[in-house]
């Protein structure tokens, strides 16, 4: 059965926020309220739904006596028992702790792998996939690092997210993509297998503690450059900061020297703050790691077949023959699946 008492504390919250927010809450409590009221409105909707369909359902019984709408209660009794555990299913899934950086902008980080210029040239692949994506969800995706290679493949690339609920969907991105198809390059036709790696890390919230002394980086500014011209200019605008303590290096090489070193230190916070996560992940459950959404980098989680034109997700054993879509970047089914399947699995703990 699910806790009465939790779910009234939950309606009771809900209300209350409603309440501040129709009265006027101080300005500077607003955006704290409104996000708290935002996150608590689907749920309450699951809540108000269950208890719809149980209340359905008491009643329906109670017309069992009654010769005249016997037969219609019968009706509506065998419609509710069948949608009352779905129904009890969604709320349990809404009830799961949610993941607070789930809400928050993502940095994606694409870095080719094992292949050489067909692994970059795979790279450039995936940043267009993923800026389709993006577009397709009405998400903001602005590049913060991009190094090309002489063949116009990805050396590096590192882009901010931003939108509804983006970093929820774009997590169990991470992994080792890996691609097999005939490279441009290679005039025989043989087959040949390379991949890139992806990196999804929430960036870090302002109310977030991420502590970054100014003595524990480096910062250094120097010329931009970059093959075919990019981001080449006259001026000593690009920023590299280095922090100290870990030894991550990170880079921006926009016009401005103060956006990129804006650029750069939100990069840096969001790699602080995906370790602060992974120690944290590493200390609650051993195998997290097994899990969908663990973020281990270094896990084969994908294969693009182009000339089977499928792609298989290996965490889930997902097959799909759409390379083409795929590629042009509806990945929807392949991260509902992949959420469906996270839900499931934390929702088996949970029980």
């Amino acid at each position: 059965m699910l806790p009465e008492d939790r779910l009234a504390q939950i309606v009771q919250r809900f209300e209350f926020l409603e309440a501040q927010l129709n009265d006027g809450a101080a300005p500077d409590q607003i955006a704290r309220i409104s996000r708290e009221y935002a996150e608590l409105k689907p749920v309450v909707a699951q809540i108000d739904r269950w208890r719809a369909g149980r209340a359905g359902l008491e009643e329906a019984r109670a017309l069992l006596s009654d010769p005249e709408l016997r037969d219609l209660a019968q009706d509506e009794l065998r419609r509710l028992e069948a949608e009352l555990p779905a129904l009890e299913r969604d709320l349990r899934i809404a009830l799961l702790p949610r993941d607070a950086a789930d809400a928050q902008p993502a940095i994606l980080e694409i870095r080719p792998g094992t292949g050489g210029d067909e692994a970059a040239l795979f790279a450039g692949d995936l940043l267009e996939m993923y800026r389709r994506h993006a577009e397709g969800q009405g998400w903001q995706f602005q590049m913060l690092e991009l190094t090309r290679t002489e063949l116009g493949g990805v050396k590096e690339a590192i882009a901010r997210i931003e939108g509804e609920g983006v970093f929820a969907r774009m997590k169990y991105e991470s992994g080792v993509h890996r691609v097999q198809r005939v490279p441009t390059t290679e005039s025989g036709g043989r087959i040949h297998t390379s991949a890139a790696t992806v990196a999804v890390l929430p960036e870090a919230a302002e109310d977030v503690a991420i502590d970054i002394p100014a003595a524990d980086i480096r910062i250094d500014t120097m010329r931009a450059s970059g093959a075919g011209g990019q981001h080449v200019n006259t001026t000593d605008s690009a920023v590299r900061i280095t922090h100290l303590p870990t030894g991550i290096v990170v880079t921006s090489s926009e016009k401005s020297q103060h956006q990129n070193r804006a650029n750069a230190m939100a990069v840096l916070r969001a790699r602080l703050y995906d370790m602060q996560r992974a120690a944290a992940d590493a200390e609650r459950a051993a195998d997290r790691r097994a899990q969908v959404g663990s973020g281990d980098r270094s896990e084969r989680i994908r294969t693009y077949n182009f000339p089977q034109g499928r792609m298989t997700d290996h965490r889930i054993n997902l097959t799909l023959y759409a390379l083409d879509r795929i590629m042009a970047g509806d990945l929807t089914e392949t991260i509902d699946a992949l959420t469906a399947h996270d839900q499931a699995a934390r929702l088996a703990e949970a029980l």
